[in-house]
């Protein structure tokens, strides 16, 4: 028996052994597909028992596109004093999520840029008067690089601008601004963004002080398949530390291959042969099934849509996956770099997930389920 078979049965088997670095790097590389796959399934079937998979209602807005950090691979964001700058008002916003509630919407996830014009009474102010006005909505925003620019805008700690965040009523923290959580792949990417510490250390202070928070990760930079079960490493060693605190930690964990169509990065090595860019749907299916085997300690996988299409999402809640997103109703950051896709219709998400075989059921952002749409698979059996 080879090596990766005996990995894999033991994968299978009642007590199933943690995964090593160096076991997932195998796996990832060198497994059978249809192995992988299928032993992925299996521990999803374990970690969210029953046929279901959920979907969230929610929009994504975008409130400003001024930053500072200039990612190379970010088509979204201006500079300070360009042209086509912009920061939403209250109102503008308000119209929003005014919208989400009209389809019966729970969440809104809100992120912009680091935008060095605005003080933290500015965002205290936004969270404050968007509770009052739609007070079922939960407010999952901004993210750790965006908490680092505002404190230091402000001369606070980074744990003193989420507890302010927390006090105005913002629910959650989203995995924004992740991608790779290593650092030599970090510089070269995103020179300013700051260490995978950093990031990290924002996520960590967020769930200790009771915000909702998920992990993200953006691959396809020309790192190597080490570098990203490193990020997943450094994901999995944060929930073990805020498991053991009788924290939550992460909901889940959602990963996307980086789209360069229309962004500096993806121009500046196109052609050159230098690095291999990117991942295709094969590729990124191996990443969702070593990421629901090596992350034994978080229980949701999210399948990302808006970058690999509906399809692919599919077969991704067939390859460990448990979720397939969310509503979004319009995204401008992904797509700004080549995504075609930014929003999908409730009965897109739900139909999507009845062809794979499963059950649709509505979320929320805390993964609670809202319904059950048993009465869908009905109407298709007849």
């Amino acid at each position: 028996m080879s090596e990766i078979e005996i990995i894999l049965k033991d994968q299978l088997s009642d007590n199933p052994s943690m995964l090593t670095t160096s076991q997932a790097v195998l796996l990832y590389e060198k497994a059978p597909l249809n192995d992988l796959l299928f032993v992925a399934n299996r521990m999803r079937e374990r970690r969210v028992p029953g046929r279901i998979v959920t979907y969230l209602i929610d929009r994504n807005i975008n409130y400003t596109n001024i930053c500072t950090i200039n990612c190379h691979f970010c088509s979204f964001y201006r500079p300070p004093g360009h042209k086509e700058n912009y920061t939403q008002s209250i109102n503008q916003i308000s119209e929003r999520i005014r919208e989400l509630e009209e389809i019966g919407g729970s969440r809104i996830l809100m992120q912009g840029g680091v935008n060095p014009d605005l003080e933290l009474k500015w965002y205290t102010d936004l969270i404050t008067e968007l509770i009052a006005r739609h007070p079922k909505i939960s407010l999952d925003c901004f993210s750790p690089i965006e908490v680092e620019g505002i404190a230091e805008v402000s001369g606070l700690t980074t744990r003193e601008v989420l507890t302010e965040f927390k006090d105005a009523g913002m629910h959650g923290l989203p995995g924004g601004g992740a991608e790779m959580l290593v650092d030599s792949v970090r510089s070269g990417i995103s020179p300013l963004k700051g260490s995978a510490k950093n990031w990290l250390r924002v996520m960590e202070e967020a769930q200790e002080i009771g915000l909702t928070t998920s992990a993200t990760n953006v691959f396809g930079f020309g790192e190597n398949i080490e570098h990203r079960v490193e990020h997943m490493s450094k994901i999995r060693d944060l929930q073990d530390r805020s498991v053991s605190k009788g924290l939550t930690g992460f909901t889940s964990f959602i990963a996307w291959p980086v789209m360069l169509e229309n962004n500096s990065f993806g121009k500046m090595n196109k052609g050159t042969n230098r690095i291999e860019l990117g991942a295709g749907s094969v590729e990124y299916l191996r990443h969702v099934a070593v990421s629901r085997l090596f992350l034994h300690n978080i229980s949701h996988i999210q399948a990302s849509w808006p970058t690999m299409g509906l399809s692919v999402a599919q077969i991704a809640l067939n390859a460990g996956a448990d979720d397939i997103g969310s509503t979004m109703m319009e995204e401008n950051v992904v797509s700004a770099s080549g995504t075609t896709k930014t929003d999908a219709s409730i009965d897109e998400l739900k139909n999507s997930i009845l062809d794979a075989g499963y059950t649709p059921c509505e979320r929320d952002s805390d993964y609670n389920i809202l319904n059950v749409h048993t009465e869908s698979i009905q109407s298709v059996v007849r």
